[in-house]
């Protein structure tokens, strides 16, 4: 071997190999790739800024994209809202604060997410998100494969299955 050689000349154009490219995927299909569709999402406020209401009887929610086995919801959240303790059945997810600070309770602690904050769950994870600040928020929820339950729970060991309302 030639000490010239670079590793692409050892290699070969990679180009040259198509069987060796992987196609860019359409829709994402990882938990990192759905954690940056929820950033891309946050980054572009002209996307879903006109769309947010505040309802101060309910939390108002807005299915602004669904793909393929997932789904995405922008949430309201006025102070004082909050989803009750719940889980999203067999749907995993991504939550992205986008304005405003939220408070997460799980059976590890409380967490406080202010804009800009990111939290990827798996199927079964319990949780409970509250306005806990003085002002509204906004944050994005995207669930794959798209949310059809969201069992409710009064106690930890207590499960009670409702219709799918995402939070």
């Amino acid at each position: 071997m030639n000490s010239s050689d670079s590793d692409l000349q050892i290699a070969g154009d990679i180009l040259e190999v198509q069987h060796l490219l992987q196609p860019a995927r359409e829709h994402p299909s990882t938990v990192s790739e759905f954690v940056g569709l929820a950033r891309s999402i946050a980054a572009d406020r002209a996307q879903w800024a006109g769309i947010v209401q505040y309802d101060s009887a309910s939390r108002w929610y807005h299915r602004l994209h669904q793909g393929p086995g997932y789904e995405v919801w922008l949430l309201s959240w006025v102070p004082g809202q909050g989803s009750g303790r719940h889980d999203h059945g067999l749907s995993a997810g991504v939550l992205t604060v986008l304005e405003g600070e939220l408070t997460e309770h799980t059976e590890r602690g409380t967490r406080a997410l202010g804009a800009g904050a990111q939290r990827a769950f798996g199927p079964g994870y319990v949780h409970e998100v509250v306005n806990d600040s003085l002002e509204p928020a906004v944050s994005l929820h995207i669930y794959y494969p798209g949310l059809t339950e969201m069992p409710m729970h009064a106690t930890q060991s207590a499960p009670t299955a409702v219709g799918a309302v995402p939070a």
